[in-house]
């Protein structure tokens, strides 16, 4: 019999290809069809191995990666909430998972390690963000007991997509 060891914890500079490839499967499955083809490989492109190498190397817990025997199969992004008008104090503002490690509840342990972390640095409520049309986002937070506050659009390219935030206390 083998185990699988599973593990949230803060990000290295050793992860940045690894988180990398997640963000590329998470934002191509998540946001083709929704956010301009063009854009989002723009979007996408911005995002490579040195961009998370940087972001992990300034320490703390501001980014958090999900390893699943060892491979990263997720990660979140966090830290004080950008949006002062919400009386939240954290924000999440990325958390995803390689679609193959979607739907087990590798989601929920990493939105509870985030929250974790958020509480730890002070930031008590949270507020995450999720596109309108990412029904699969919606439901998820939405099942985490994620209360709509606010809705805003924001600019994708050509495009200007509604975006709804969801917080907890």
């Amino acid at each position: 019999m083998s185990t699988v060891v599973i593990d949230v914890r803060p990000a290295t500079a050793k992860d940045a290809v690894g988180i990398s490839e997640v963000h590329d499967e998470a934002w191509t499955t998540a946001y083709r069809g929704i956010i301009p083809a063009v854009t989002l490989e723009k979007m996408m492109a911005r995002r490579g191995p040195a961009y998370w190498s940087r972001l992990a190397s300034r320490g703390g817990a501001g980014t958090l990666v999900l390893a699943f025997d060892g491979e990263v199969a997720g990660y979140a992004t966090l830290g004080p909430n950008r949006v002062k008008r919400l009386a939240y104090g954290g924000e999440i503002y990325e958390l995803y998972l390689r679609p193959t490690h979607q739907g087990i509840g590798l989601g929920r342990r990493v939105f509870r390690e985030a929250r974790k972390a958020l509480s730890a640095s002070r930031l008590d409520g949270l507020v995450v963000w999720a596109l309108e049309e990412n029904t699969q986002a919606r439901r998820f937070y939405s099942a985490l007991g994620g209360i709509e506050i606010a809705r805003t659009f924001e600019p994708f390219g050509d495009a200007k997509l509604s975006k709804i935030a969801f917080a907890w206390r």
